[in-house]
């Protein structure tokens, strides 16, 4: 008897999101691998997951999020107390993964499981080391264009005559996204470098809405732009207004000069602003679509 996705999805509306969130924890326990060793250029693979006193982690204690909560957040070789950001960003990879089945069609739900990944290691790779590695954004890009004609879906063309058809239309459109989304990027960047008279933008940032641009279309590449512009106001905000009540900085607020030396949060100061572009792609693609779309159509009318 051949499957029936769709008798079995309506049957057990709970069973794929369910496997999506699951695989999402999975996939969040490997990022945290590939968030710490990136940076270090250390294989991802080799070795295993291994405890800070070099011992290596079984995997009835490698079990995403419920392993710290067994162990209470501490290795169970050495007693060591690990970072709560782990089962953090497990917990966090399985919802967004959640989020995203339940959003998108299953075709597209698979990308953007993808894109959800690139999107995170990216943010705490940023907030860690104020980089944002080519592995993530010019390989996310090929890889987001590639999905793009493999996937015609994610891009909305679900109803195109021919396969071929959407496939290409499709990959025009990733192709589209990312150029108009690391362009807009540049000329940005290199605008208020001429009105500033230093670096306001990094290149990793104008590679990065590149390839979320090859994921989302050069809407979503526009979107994530300037409602990155947005969440990073709100987050400077409260940053000052932590820094000011609290006497202090968060290490999660981190801010430095061009030297790399940490310093008091203000004017000239150079935050990431790579997690604050991810944010944006995610209420992007997670909901956000829907409302920019509408919006552009309204303005289209009017023009």
């Amino acid at each position: 008897m051949d499957f029936d996705y769709v008798t079995f999805d309506t049957a057990f509306p709970w069973f794929f999101p369910t496997v999506a969130a699951i695989f999402g924890a999975m996939v969040g326990s490997f990022l945290n691998v590939v968030i710490l060793r990136v940076p270090r250029v250390e294989s991802i693979v080799h070795p295993g997951s291994h405890c800070a006193c070099g011992q290596p982690i079984a995997w009835y204690d490698n079990l995403p999020v419920l392993s710290w909560l067994i162990l209470r957040g501490k290795a169970r070789c050495c007693g060591r107390p690990y970072s709560i950001r782990y089962p953090l960003i497990e917990a966090l990879t399985a919802i967004l993964f959640w989020a995203s089945w339940i959003t998108h069609t299953p075709s597209a739900a698979l990308a953007g499981c993808v894109l959800v990944s690139l999107l995170i290691a990216a943010t705490f790779i940023d907030l860690d080391h104020m980089i944002i590695p080519d592995s993530f954004t010019i390989w996310g890009g090929v890889v987001g264009v590639l999905l793009s004609f493999l996937l015609p879906s994610l891009h909305g063309q679900t109803d195109a005559p021919l396969y071929i058809v959407g496939s290409a239309r499709s990959g025009l459109e990733a192709l589209l996204g990312l150029l108009i989304g690391s362009g807009v990027v540049l000329w940005i960047g290199l605008v208020a470098e001429a009105i500033l008279r230093k670096e306001a933008m990094g290149f990793g940032d104008v590679k990065f809405v590149g390839m979320i641009g090859a994921f989302t279309g050069w809407e979503g590449a526009v979107f994530t732009m300037f409602g990155g512009a947005v969440v990073g106001t709100v987050w400077f905000i409260l940053a000052l207004g932590w820094q000011a009540v609290s006497g202090r900085k968060s290490a999660a607020l981190r801010a430095e000069t061009a030297e790399g030396e940490p310093t008091d949060l203000g004017f000239g100061a150079q935050v990431p602003f790579g997690p604050m572009l991810a944010i944006a792609a995610a209420i992007y693609w997670l909901g956000g679509e829907r409302w920019f779309t509408a919006w552009l159509d309204q303005i289209r009318i009017l023009w």
